[in-house]
């Protein structure tokens, strides 16, 4: 009579004894070698495309700023290398917003040692050697004492003024400041435009705001670049602290699982505790401060986040977030408090399982070194594809011109047909691109990059999953432990997998990878209607969002799973994939209740970690303890530091408890079959321990019947 939760015939006939099973099968066969043929041909394909965007890409691009001739500015090796800044003739004219549409000012644009730091008009300076000689080095090359100021001006070789200016990203802009409530430039509220027409230090604010409007990204980027070099080894020695954390904790379970599972439920309601009662502390503080009733709608965004730390409604929301959270696992643990001793119980046999395979606590180093060359590999290719366009040069027009905004060729424009309709027109370097057969195809390139990212990222990390599902399957189905186990179970397992079934770890890959490619097709499509006042197809994207977000949870759990019956069986994906799945479904009751709250209980293990790590970051980059005021670096953004320890201390706990929920789910699938295939009988031994028998069977006495069935089947074995 099957046990509750047991459901046979709909959902696939349970195992059959067989005397021969004795694990993991070693001699099995490729499977799925369609996919394997299809996956070897997508990466040479991806090795070319790589290839292909190193060989016409160009990252310079993205490095130095580009003048109207197009060379880069800065650039070592050339004529420029000395000019690491650009210089704009006429910065008011950004203020047109042409600019907001094309990135792109319509003036002359020429790479400078370094900025102006003086007033001056091109009239005043030609009657002056020095004052030219100093100009000169702001206009065109082409430029010589001999010429006219009308000539010059004319043929836009120089600036008409110049205005004291600052390098901000590698750009020259006006030294725009206040004094006394007015704008002023320099030190000056007035300046010569070059026509000796006298205006305001503010015109020139509208043009400043628009020609930055591109870059404000960049600066906030550079930032928080800085503030990395600055703080880079105090972010590693957060790393290490949370890896030795994470170690520790790790070995505790070994040997106090029990104690240490019951310490982590405590230590995170402490935690958690302690945060609201901090939010709640900042909270009054803040009443007594001037302007800390801002709401953040009314603050809009703002690129320094600790801006939002002097607002009340910041720590009021931080606090609600940190009760909601506190109430719900508190409410968990006092629903599921009878299944936590099964849940402890299941740790207590995955921490044996780890015991007797250490090396598996490092495997997540290997699976994490693998996902940073995939991730390099794709990040470095997607650089080069979107640098690999030509520069694109267009008319920009001062008069009205029919030509405006048209292509044009810089190198013989002064002959074209375009200047000599319209004199006052410029040929200037406008953005990359291109109409190439290459480029057009352009677009499909960084598709195919971003999908096969998906692929072998997905490939990566399912190739973490069964290398280790194999493992500790060989561990559960060794009847003596650890005698009847392979010396090294962990690279049998990753050789197993390799060798045959790199095409099934494509094909689960796969599936996941088109999943979510197609979220991010929604994603992006999300974006595109955000201006659209269609509420019916807003609705629609939203299911889709919806329904693709819980297929892809769904494959995920799909494959994990069917990955562990190909580590031991070694089929194929599909046959897998249903075995597992029927496996799962005649135990749904064991699945619901046991290994859920297991994965619940590891979860708040690496909360934990992430929240103790955390708030020690917190406290020591923000320097509000006085013992690190002159040890923490001085930094733009505290938050910087903060939350790159955060974000790696979960990577490196999700890395080693990673393990154990493999090991969790393994023991618990072989422990499904192993109920179907055998009876505790001396000719069909469980292979499960006693523990383990006694927890999920709810019956000591069976547990210490088995205990001795065990024991005599040792001894007659031995004899």
């Amino acid at each position: 009579m099957p046990e509750e939760g047991e459901y046979y015939g709909k959902h696939g006939e349970p195992r059959k004894f067989d005397p021969s099973f004795k694990g993991p099968i070693h001699n099995r066969g490729c499977t799925d070698i369609v996919c394997c043929i299809l996956f070897v041909l997508a990466i040479l394909a991806y090795f070319a495309v790589g290839i292909l965007a190193w060989s016409q890409g160009d990252p310079r691009k993205v490095i130095y700023p580009t003048d109207s001739r197009g060379q880069f500015c800065g650039q070592a090796g050339t004529p420029q290398e000395k000019k690491p800044l650009l210089f704009y003739f006429n910065i008011m004219k950004c203020a047109s917003p042409m600019v907001l549409l094309e990135f792109q000012c319509p003036t002359t644009q020429i790479c400078v040692e370094k900025c102006p730091d003086r007033f001056m008009t091109l009239i005043k300076a030609h009657s002056n050697k020095n004052d030219f000689d100093y100009y000169k080095n702001y206009c065109d090359q082409s430029v010589t004492n001999s010429m006219s100021v009308p000539d010059i001006l004319r043929f836009r070789l120089c600036p008409a003024m110049l205005t004291p200016s600052t390098p901000f990203t590698r750009r020259c802009f006006p030294a725009l400041g206040q004094k006394g409530g007015v704008i002023v430039v320099g030190n000056n509220s007035k300046f010569d435009d070059g026509s000796g027409t006298m205006k305001d230090a503010k015109d020139l604010v509208a043009g400043v705001k628009n020609a930055t409007v591109a870059i404000e990204a960049r600066q906030t980027m550079m930032k928080i670049f800085e503030d990395y070099t600055h703080s880079w080894y105090w972010i590693l020695i957060g790393l290490v602290i949370a890896t030795l954390t994470s170690l520790l904790f790790i070995i505790l379970l070994r040997f106090l699982a029990g104690i240490m599972v019951w310490v982590m439920i405590a230590l995170v309601i402490v935690v958690i505790g302690y945060g609201i009662f901090h939010c709640y502390m900042e909270y009054a503080a803040l009443k007594e401060q001037p302007g800390a009733n801002v709401t953040l709608q009314q603050l809009g965004f703002q690129t320094d986040l600790a801006v939002y730390l002097q607002i009340q409604q910041t720590w009021l929301a931080f606090m609600i977030i940190l009760v909601i959270v506190e109430v719900i696992i508190i409410l968990l643990l006092i629903f599921l408090r009878k299944r936590l001793l099964i849940a402890i119980a299941l740790i207590k046999e995955a921490s044996r399982a780890i015991g007797h395979v250490m090396c598996s606590l490092f495997y997540p180093l290997f699976t994490f070194l693998l996902l940073a060359i995939v991730i390099a590999y794709w990040a470095v290719t997607a650089v080069f594809l979107s640098t690999s366009n030509e520069p694109i040069y267009k008319v920009f027009n001062d008069t009205p011109c029919e030509f405006s905004r048209e292509v044009c060729n810089p190198g013989n424009y002064s002959t074209s047909a375009m200047k000599a309709q319209c004199p006052d027109t410029q040929c200037l370097f406008a953005f990359y691109g291109g109409e190439t057969v290459y480029h057009k195809y352009l677009i499909g390139l960084q598709f195919y990059n971003v999908f096969l990212f998906f692929w072998c990222a997905n490939f990566v990390t399912a190739l973490g999953q069964m290398t280790l599902a194999g493992a500790f399957a060989s561990y559960y189905w060794a009847f003596v432990k650890p005698d009847d186990m392979p010396a090294f179970p962990v690279f049998s397992a990753l050789g197993r997998s390799l060798r045959y079934h790199t095409g099934t770890l494509a094909f689960g890959s796969l599936i996941l990878s088109i999943i979510q490619i197609i979220r991010v097709l929604l994603e992006y499509l999300d974006h595109k209607l955000k201006v659209a006042q269609n509420k019916f197809a807003k609705f629609l994207l939203c299911c889709l969002k919806c329904c693709f977000w819980c297929l892809e949870k769904f494959i995920k759990f799909l494959n994990r799973n069917a990955y562990i019956m190909v580590a031991i069986y070694g089929k194929n994906f599909c046959t897998s994939a249903r075995d597992a799945f029927f496996l799962l479904m005649r135990n749904m009751i064991r699945v619901a209740v046991l290994d859920k709250v297991t994965d619940f209980l590891l979860f708040l293990g690496k909360l934990l970690i992430v929240g103790l790590v955390g708030v020690f970051a917190f406290f020591f980059f923000s320097g509000r303890v006085k013992a690190f005021e002159n040890t923490a670096p001085n930094l733009h953004y505290y938050w910087v530091p903060i939350l790159t320890v955060v974000i790696g201390s979960y990577l490196i706990a999700h890395g080693f408890f990673s393990v154990y929920s493999m090991c969790v789910d393994t023991l618990f699938l072989c422990f499904c079959e192993d109920l179907e295939r055998n009876d505790g009988s001396a000719a069909r031994p469980y292979y499960m321990s006693p523990t383990l028998h006694e927890v999920l069977w709810k019956n000591k006495a069976d547990g210490d019947d088995l205990r001795l069935k065990r024991q005599q089947t040792e001894e007659d074995r031995s004899l």
